[in-house]
């Protein structure tokens, strides 16, 4: 290897660690299970969560500067980076790669993007928007995922395409119900189709919980087909949040307004070594 090479290739190797960093400060429940993913897939894993997490932080968390033209600037250096093979972010280096090495599909990362871009201006959504709101903000995800998950392979990733982006929307749906008095007292925003906070009752609450069962539902058999080196993991994540709706569904629609749900560290390890052994025996 010539000297220009090899510091390029240390440089895809710091690039890669930072995503993995970003994972594991911001989200201890997708770290856990992507440690159990296949040591050649697990970098890709998370590659596409620092790009969509780095995305993420620019609408939510900037506040007091212009995260509009933050964002469209990230916007560009994504192009960029996707279109020369290279970026001097080592967070969107580490997509790049990804991204050519698993031939993710280019509408995916816009459709992302442009969820990103409402969260910028729409504080309200009806049931169409929601709907595109969540393709472009969790099914695209769980797809950028599903296409690592089967190394590239399209017959395969098709095969298991639509369980896969039911998955990344009920993860997404559960984090909104979770979230929803944050959202709607601190940011302004309302994810749920017509959603009236003066109005919200248990009846409302239901519903919702019900439609993510449903996405749950769906998603489940997709997961007993994929690659067995990936499946666990995923299977890990979606009881971690099966455990969370089952706590979520638990309270009442004005305190969920008051209260962010969440599953003790400790009863995550009881569940995850549960997964495991369902897992082992084939019982996902």
């Amino acid at each position: 290897m010539n000297p220009r090479t090899e510091r390029l290739s240390l440089y895809d190797q710091v690039s890669r660690a930072c995503s993995r960093a970003t994972t594991r400060a911001y989200s201890t429940s997708f770290s856990w299970s992507i440690r159990t993913l296949a040591s050649d897939i697990r970098p890709g894993i998370y590659a596409i969560y620092g790009f969509v997490r780095l995305a993420d932080e620019v609408v939510d968390s900037f506040q007091g500067h212009d995260r509009a033209d933050l964002l469209a600037r990230l916007k560009e250096d994504t192009v960029r980076a996707l279109d020369d093979r290279i970026s001097t972010n080592p967070i969107l280096q580490a997509f790049q790669e990804t991204y050519h090495r698993y031939g993710i599909d280019r509408r995916h990362v816009d459709e992302f993007l442009r969820s990103m871009e409402w969260d910028l201006h729409l504080t309200r959504y009806g049931r169409e928007h929601f709907d595109e709101y969540i393709v472009g903000s969790a099914e695209v995800v769980g797809l950028m995922c599903l296409k690592v998950f089967v190394r590239g392979d399209q017959l395969e990733y098709e095969r298991l395409e639509r369980p896969a982006a039911r998955l990344g929307a009920a993860f997404q749906k559960v984090n909104f119900l979770r979230d929803l008095g944050e959202d709607t007292g601190e940011l302004g925003r309302s994810y749920f189709p017509d959603f009236d906070l003066a109005t919200f009752g248990d009846a409302d609450k239901r519903r919702i919980e019900d439609e993510i069962e449903a996405d749950l539902a769906a998603a489940r058999e997709g997961i007993r087909q994929l690659p067995r080196d990936a499946r666990f993991s995923v299977f890990a994540a979606f009881t971690l949040y099966s455990r969370l709706l089952k706590r979520i569904r638990r309270l009442t629609s004005r305190d969920i307004l008051s209260t962010r749900v969440r599953v003790p560290d400790i009863e995550k390890l009881v569940f995850l070594a549960g997964a495991s052994l369902r897992h082992r025996f084939n019982l996902v």
